[in-house]
């Protein structure tokens, strides 16, 4: 089998995370600088066998598309044109970061290491991913 990508796009930061071979497990990956995304992603499916990217879907509480949607549109656009034959799935990221800051709460990081945006987004990509797994 092949894995699946999951993408926490923001403006400066990306998180990524992956699922194993089988794709029962979501793991944290890597945060990359936005602006070097693509390069990452063809680096990597170069190395790894890659079926999906899930890209979270940034809603407002009344389901309208958030600001940054913005943004993530012509990131999409550049994708299907540059990897065309890795479908793109979206999915809710709602409430993923504050979900990614109460995980590292709960498992005990120090105050000074939840300052770190790039792991908050990283946790909020495998949130992303594990919810997809779960709706499987």
């Amino acid at each position: 089998m092949s894995r699946i990508l999951a993408i926490d796009f923001g403006k400066k930061r990306t998180g990524i995370a992956i699922t194993d071979e089988l794709q029962i497990i979501a793991s944290g990956l890597t945060t990359v600088d936005t602006a070097k995304l693509l390069a990452f992603l063809k680096d990597y499916i170069s190395k790894e066998k890659v079926e999906l990217f899930l890209v979270g879907l940034p809603k407002q509480m009344n389901n309208t598309d958030s600001e940054s949607e913005i943004l993530i549109t012509p990131f999409l656009e550049k994708l299907t044109q540059q990897i065309p034959n890795i479908p793109v799935k979206r999915i809710d990221e709602r409430f993923t970061s504050k979900m990614a800051f109460q995980t590292m709460i709960d498992s005990g990081m120090k105050k000074k290491q939840r300052r770190n945006k790039a792991m908050v987004d990283e946790i909020s990509a495998t949130i992303i991913l594990q919810s997809y797994l779960y709706s499987m």
